[in-house]
């Protein structure tokens, strides 16, 4: 089953500033994806559209089958639907966290979709244990360090139990010690079978993940994609696409 399927998709904030440009591709059920380009290329846009936050100036997108409009967003139960299925992590979780303790920022999103609170408060506890943040869960999401926050909102996704987790630079800003906690969780996750598709620019995480690598230009068009050895040995590529330096060997 696709999970999306984007036809010639293009984006322009403001009308006047590209994004992507005649994008196209089929993301299947439990794949992972990586997307790879530079900054500016339209990385995070093209998550945003993932998650309905934003919608194409042109094109389609459809996701579990259904064209994703902001009219079908108004439908509730399309809404609840999809809401729960998908979940996007920022790169700054500044952005995403703004509750007032940890504890009820992984709260937030189950309630939201209107589930029993007897379950969410089974499943914030397991996911306090699970990201190993229970010593954090009266503390305000503002006070934590940046890997802290991290594992915070990882975890305010993970408690609707989305199919879909679509990651925005996750490894930025973390220690080498979190860098490797990361990549373990996104193992994890995706052998639980979800569909993830991550957005990087450090090639050095996606040859440590097994996955279909997307490459984006600088002219936010989709250049390459294949396995992580064809698009890492392909060196004339990635130095035009601005992903590594003229002298890198």
């Amino acid at each position: 089953m696709k999970v999306y399927e984007l036809e010639s998709v293009s984006y322009k904030y403001l009308d006047k500033f590209p994004a992507l440009d005649n994008v196209s591709l089929d993301i299947d059920e439990g794949e992972m994806v990586v997307v790879v380009g530079a900054n500016g290329s339209g990385k995070s846009t093209l998550l945003q559209i993932l998650d309905g936050l934003i919608f194409p100036k042109s094109g389609k997108v459809k996701a579990f089958g259904y064209e994703l409009t902001e009219d079908l967003l108004e439908d509730e139960g399309f809404r609840r639907f999809f809401r729960g299925s998908v979940g996007l992590v920022f790169q700054d979780p500044d952005v995403q966290l703004f509750c007032p303790t940890v504890w009820d920022e992984l709260a937030f999103g189950p309630l939201q979709l209107g589930i029993p609170e007897e379950e969410v408060r089974d499943r914030v506890e397991r996911l306090l244990e699970a990201f190993e943040i229970g010593k954090l869960r009266d503390r305000a999401p503002y006070s934590l360090s940046g890997g802290e926050k991290k594992r915070v909102s990882i975890a305010s996704v993970m408690a609707v139990e989305p199919k879909v987790l679509l990651l925005d630079e996750p490894t930025t800003g973390l220690d080498p010690r979190s860098q490797v906690w990361m990549i373990e969780l996104i193992y994890k996750m995706h052998d639980e079978g979800k569909t993830v598709v991550m957005a990087t620019h450090d090639l050095n995480l996606v040859a440590d993940i097994p996955c279909r690598v997307v490459v984006l230009s600088e002219d936010h068009r989709i250049v390459a994609q294949g396995d992580p050895d064809k698009i890492l040995g392909d060196l004339d590529m990635l130095l035009s696409v601005n992903l590594i330096h003229e002298h890198a060997h």
